[in-house]
């Protein structure tokens, strides 16, 4: 694991983070004190730590690995798996709480800690052996290991039963090739959670580990979108892979599904602190600026804009509220998870770009976190079920008929 180290080169703003949550529905009165306590304190963090470095990273396309310690010290690395493994074993709202805390900061910020809890952490917890779960789980809650999660192809997105990725048995190992592609974290990561088949097709999890002969993660170059978080490939090329290394709990889809599951129902609260960001630095640019003699915030069309915002946001607020407790009961569906994530990231994007109309010209600068936010929402309306796909995963739940078929 390197040495994570501050980059003397991120220009640290001296700008204050001075965000204020929206709660117009007062949603705290339905979480515990433990929970604001969480969320709070992953705020100030945020303010701390991500806010003043964050448009430089964006600017300049590079990932502040030094905040992984940070990460971890607050708790986003798998904080809803078992203290037995050295994890938090908090709830499923603190997890959507902290993911919405980090997300408000960047996309790519809350990609970091999701990829890490919820597809590396979540499937050794939940399909690993008590030797994989002791082996990684309490290094990775700390930080000391950092994981990606290879599903996606190059021609395989939507379709991961297409998957061409495939491992042979050699004995007391396997033979792993194939290729990976828009693997968040996979530049520095330490192990992947690889999903591929064996010899007759079935798709098994196999946790690969740096150094492997064979194992390359090629850095992706030239991204728009969530600049400041490290995007890659893995390739595989004869890698020998222990059998000790498969995840023994799982075959077929269901493991990378069940993962996707956990990660969109993150991702659904962190939209909404994409989504919250852009409404407070709006509210706060109407009234500071002044044209016609008065702040444009006293303007009928300014005011459409907020209102319609902090309505959006609301609903959304309610709805990640009700799906946390159906997760903590064990009751949230696929689909429910599905409508959760299509709908904040949309309400998310839309409020952005409402946003950027408010600010103006100035909305298109890294003074405010404005455009940001839209480029990196561009990436999170894609990526874990693109909109179209959640789309037709509730359309298959309301019809009962596939029409991925």
């Amino acid at each position: 694991m390197p040495n994570f180290q501050p980059n003397p080169e991120i220009i640290r703003s001296q700008k204050q983070d001075l965000f204020e949550g929206p709660d117009f529905y007062q949603i705290d009165d339905l979480l515990t004190e433990e929970h604001v306590l969480i969320r709070n304190t992953v705020r100030d963090w945020v303010k701390k730590e991500v806010s003043p470095i964050i448009e430089d990273c964006c600017q300049r396309n590079i990932f502040p690995n030094h905040i992984i310690k940070g990460m971890a010290d607050v708790g986003a690395f798998g904080p809803q798996l078992s203290v037995e493994y050295g994890c938090g074993g908090l709830d499923y709202i603190s997890y959507g709480l902290i993911m919405q805390e980090i997300e408000r900061g960047d996309s790519g910020m809350r990609s970091t800690a999701s990829v890490q809890g919820s597809l590396v952490m979540y499937p050794i917890h939940k399909f690993g052996s008590e030797a994989q779960k002791h082996k990684y789980l309490p290094k990775l809650a700390k930080g000391e290991l950092m994981g990606c999660f290879g599903l996606t192809e190059p021609d395989h997105g939507s379709n991961p039963g297409g998957m061409v990725t495939n491992f042979k048995d050699a004995g007391d190992h396997v033979i792993l090739n194939g290729a990976k592609m828009w693997i968040s974290n996979s530049p520095f990561a330490d192990i992947a959670v690889v999903w591929a088949k064996d010899e007759k097709g079935v798709v098994h999890g196999l946790i690969v580990e740096r150094g492997m002969e064979g194992f390359t993660t090629p850095e992706t170059h030239n991204k728009w979108s969530l600049r400041a978080s490290a995007t890659g490939e893995l390739v595989f090329d004869n890698v020998k892979v222990p059998k000790e290394n498969i995840l023994p709990n799982v075959t077929g889809l269901k493991g990378p599904l069940t993962c996707l599951n956990s990660a969109r129902y993150g991702i659904s609260w962190g939209a909404i602190g994409a989504a919250m960001d852009c409404y407070d630095s709006a509210r706060r640019y109407a009234k500071e600026r002044h044209q016609f003699g008065r702040p444009i915030g006293g303007f009928q069309l300014q005011q459409k804009k907020l209102a319609e915002m902090l309505t959006e946001i609301t609903k959304a607020q309610l709805v990640c509220w009700r799906l946390g407790n159906l997760m903590d009961q064990g009751k949230a569906t696929p689909a429910q998870i599905s409508l959760a994530k299509r709908n904040n990231v949309d309400m998310a994007l839309h409020i952005a770009r409402e946003a950027r109309q408010i600010h103006g010209g100035m909305g298109i600068t890294g003074e405010y976190p404005i455009m940001r936010h839209m480029m990196n929402l561009e990436s999170v309306i894609t990526y874990e079920g693109t909109h179209d796909i959640h789309l037709l995963i509730l359309g298959m739940e309301i019809t009962g008929e596939n029409a991925f078929m």
